[in-house]
């Protein structure tokens, strides 16, 4: 049988309902939800089974033909994406959803790849847990890809990364092989932690079929406050008394810019003025507890009291209600929508040494300025963990091709100040295809070449998600 017989063979090992080979009913999986990347593909592939997966992947690995495993294409680095080679199978775990078990003794959840992250926040809940990865897009991201991503989100300063929820893993590696790593055990020295390989490897190197999950006590108690701060370094201090003095109730500490709230206010529905004035930046900050709700509402009112007298910010208004919290929540939700209504823009996902935000700002927004200085920055994330979005808009006025043709250079001169304080080009978001030239620039040499000789090891053909990270 020829290569170009090979989506047939895919029929016929797995069946019709498993696989799409018609070009129309392809189409809809050859490109990222931004639009920015579209490639090629013979076959999309969605399995039912861990069995279905690891035939398929036998058979690719036999053929030699390239596979783009696919989450809930929610990323916007472009890693889900296949790219130009017309022999690409998309491997699409999407019917692969259910909760395979919640224990609420030992606090651990095992869920499939495929299940919505919102759906499993939402199950835990119903047992009395709370799963803390929280996001976005999280009633449309897959915690396949989740983890494939290492995601983050808003309350990374309390619970960590998606990597550091995960106890165990079920994966199949390009050989067809089944790594059979899903353990719900908290402590296991046993040689290599090989499911630490795969978080993050965004594909590369398996793909994730089932996650063990860590669960935690549900705090349904909860208070935000939205303090306005007259600069970085005024957010930075007010962190600080913050996190000493609330320590693990801290569950968010969100940072955007004044102009980002003006887009707010501007583009979103449903959105009201904060203060009476505006103001250079705000924080969101959010605590929250297993119970009284009183308590914890004393607590983050005596220390904003603190910080006002002390001149750590400028003003503040303490949510009373649930429905001032989440009318709060939404001036810090609603900006990537506001910046989608506003026109392409340049997204920038690093991270830095938290101490060394303020400066980063300073001279990050000099560089930009002095290539394009009427550019428009619109800067926030999640200040607490390091996590900046530092995105810029083209000037007032300008085509909307703009960040198309400046981008590039404009990127050049962010990335390159964020090396310069020894941060990441990328927080959360991965490498994908966007970043992969500049990771490659970026990393140390002897890292490049350890990561490069562990997909030697493991996907010794490449065919596992060609073009990305590596």
């Amino acid at each position: 049988m020829s290569a170009s017989d090979f989506p047939q063979r895919l029929v016929q090992a797995l069946g019709s309902d498993t696989v799409i080979t018609a070009e129309a009913d392809i189409a809809p999986w050859l490109s990222d939800w931004r639009g920015l990347y579209k490639g090629q593909a013979q076959a999309v592939v969605r399995p039912r089974t861990t069995d279905e997966v690891a035939a398929c992947l036998a058979l690719c690995q036999q053929a030699g033909v390239p596979v783009v495993p696919r989450g809930g294409n929610t990323g916007l680095c472009g890693g889900a994406t296949p790219d130009s080679g017309a022999g690409n199978v998309v491997l699409s775990l999407d019917r692969m959803n259910a909760v395979r078990s919640i224990d609420i003794v030992a606090n651990t959840m095992v869920a499939e790849a495929g299940a919505i992250l919102g759906n499993l926040r939402r199950a835990a809940q119903e047992a009395g847990r709370l799963l803390p990865l929280s996001l976005a897009a999280e009633d449309s991201s897959q915690i396949g890809g989740n983890v494939a991503t290492n995601a983050g989100g808003v309350n990374v300063v309390r619970y960590g990364m998606a990597r550091e929820l995960v106890l165990g893993l079920e994966a199949v590696l390009p050989t067809g092989e089944i790594f059979h790593g899903l353990r719900t055990l908290r402590k296991d020295n046993t040689g290599y932690d090989l499911k630490q390989l795969l978080i993050g490897s965004e594909g590369t190197l398996g793909v994730i079929t089932a996650v063990a999950l860590r669960l935690f006590p549900r705090t349904d108690v909860r208070s935000v406050v939205l303090a306005a701060v007259e600069s970085p370094a005024q957010a930075l201090q007010l962190f600080e008394i913050l996190f000493e003095q609330c320590g693990a109730r801290l569950q968010a500490f969100e940072y955007f810019s004044g102009e980002c709230l003006d887009l707010v206010l501007e583009h979103a529905e449903g959105v009201q003025e904060p203060f009476a004035q505006r103001y250079p930046a705000y924080v969101l900050v959010e605590l929250a507890d297993t119970a009284d709700e009183a308590a914890l509402n004393a607590l983050l009112e005596n220390v904003i009291g603190t910080a006002l007298e002390r001149g750590l910010c400028l003003d503040a208004a303490v949510s009373a209600s649930l429905a001032q919290l989440q009318a709060l929540w939404k001036l810090r939700e609603e900006i990537s929508e506001a910046q989608r209504a506003d026109g392409p823009h340049l997204k920038h996902d690093v991270s830095l040494p938290i101490e060394c935000i303020p400066a980063f700002m300073e001279s990050a927004e000099a560089q930009v300025r002095a290539l394009y200085p009427d550019i428009r920055p619109f800067i926030f994330g999640h200040f607490g963990d390091g996590n900046l979005h530092y995105n810029l808009s083209r000037p007032a006025g300008a085509d909307r091709d703009w960040v198309a043709v400046h981008g590039a250079v404009i990127t050049d001169a962010v990335l390159d100040e964020v090396n310069r304080y020894n941060g990441s080009i990328s927080a959360e978001h991965g490498i994908g295809q966007l970043k992969r030239d500049h990771f490659l620039h970026s990393k140390d040499p002897l890292e490049l070449r350890l990561m490069k000789q562990i997909k030697a090891v493991l996907d010794p053909a490449g065919i596992l998600n060609p073009g990305k990270l590596l």
